[in-house]
């Protein structure tokens, strides 16, 4: 099984942290989004994983391909980096690691999440996964006849379906997927001004390819702050019964209320901290009340109460109280 994850969008809706952090990068949990994603398609994959191709852009830096490859190995599998030039749709993306487009492939965009209690039925032409929604408009959707998707629309302007394609799919037949993208890209059809990944899904069900919906317990967007911020607190959740605080944090006279994740060299000290609060490693935090956000690395915080806040990098920060996004090397005093 090869797994396919483009991430090479600029986040924007996720700025200041994006400014300095590819979003797949930011943390959940303690953990990249993307490493949480591939872990989460390992789970339910049957068969041994492959290739597992990273498709970004040339700006993201060696520091963080190497990241990418690190957590490639992690779960087994071979890491390949291949990048995207131009923001030209979901189908352009994809065929960016048309060498992989062989075969059993996963594919799957490094802006969503996942709960899944399945394993994945490699016997299958192909499977979408879904979720109901209440606004369609904002995303692809298909519609269904005896659990068969009949049709595929690209963000529908009419009501059409409320079933959600969210960004993870499997394909049996991987060459196939990619003549019906490279199709899109000889033929210059575009949906909306890019090539649509739906529109090749139309096509490869009309030649007879039968794709089924797949179901997720659970759907968790990173798409923007107060999105990833929520997805912090579903995935604490999940993963309440592992050992979340490390073994080097220092606390001095703090009360960490669970699910809390603490990363190495944290030092807490007169803090009432959680629930639902990561803290990533080498931050001090003094003085303060967290609930319900993320901290990141190398931050210092002190005499703050905040809650559904996200705090980047070598951050500091003192006096403040409130829902705050605070980016990359920032100070506030």
């Amino acid at each position: 099984m090869n797994i396919i994850i483009p991430m090479a969008g600029m986040g924007k809706r996720m700025r200041p942290h994006t400014l300095t952090t590819p979003k797949p990068l930011i943390p959940i949990a303690g953990k990249p989004i993307v490493h949480r994603l591939v872990e989460d398609i390992v789970k339910v994959c049957d068969s041994s994983i492959g290739e597992i191709g990273f498709i970004i852009g040339r700006n993201f830096g060696k520091e963080v391909e190497a990241t990418l490859l690190k957590i490639a190995e992690e779960v087994g599998g071979q890491g390949r980096i291949f990048y995207q030039d131009e923001a030209l749709g979901t189908a352009h993306a994809i065929l960016c690691a048309q060498s992989l487009l062989e075969g059993n492939v996963v594919v799957a965009f490094a802006d969503t999440l996942f709960k899944a209690d399945f394993k994945l039925d490699a016997s299958k032409d192909g499977i979408i996964w879904v979720q109901q929604v209440d606004d369609p408009s904002a995303f692809g959707v298909i519609k269904i006849e005896d659990n068969v998707i009949t049709d595929f629309v690209e963000k529908p302007e009419e009501f059409i379906s409320d079933l959600a394609i969210i960004g993870i799919y499997y394909f049996k037949n991987g060459t196939f997927l990619k003549s019906e993208l490279q199709y899109l890209l000889d033929n210059d059809i575009k949906d909306k001004g890019e090539y649509q990944l739906t529109n090749a899904l139309e096509n490869m069900k009309n030649k007879g390819t039968n794709f089924e919906p797949g179901q997720v317990s659970e759907w968790l967007d990173c798409g923007n702050k107060n999105a990833t911020v929520y997805t912090n607190k579903r995935y604490l959740e999940f993963i309440k019964g592992e050992n979340l605080v490390h073994s080097t944090v220092v606390n001095k006279n703090s009360v960490i209320i669970p699910p809390v994740y603490a990363g190495e060299n944290v030092v807490l000290e007169n803090c009432v901290i959680g629930p639902h609060v990561s803290i990533g490693d080498n931050t001090t935090i003094k003085s303060s009340i967290i609930q319900n956000s993320i901290i990141q690395t190398n931050s210092e915080l002190n005499n703050t109460n905040l809650k559904n806040s996200m705090i980047g990098n070598f951050v500091t920060l003192e006096g403040s109280s409130d829902d705050m996004s605070v980016g990359d090397f920032n100070s506030i005093i």
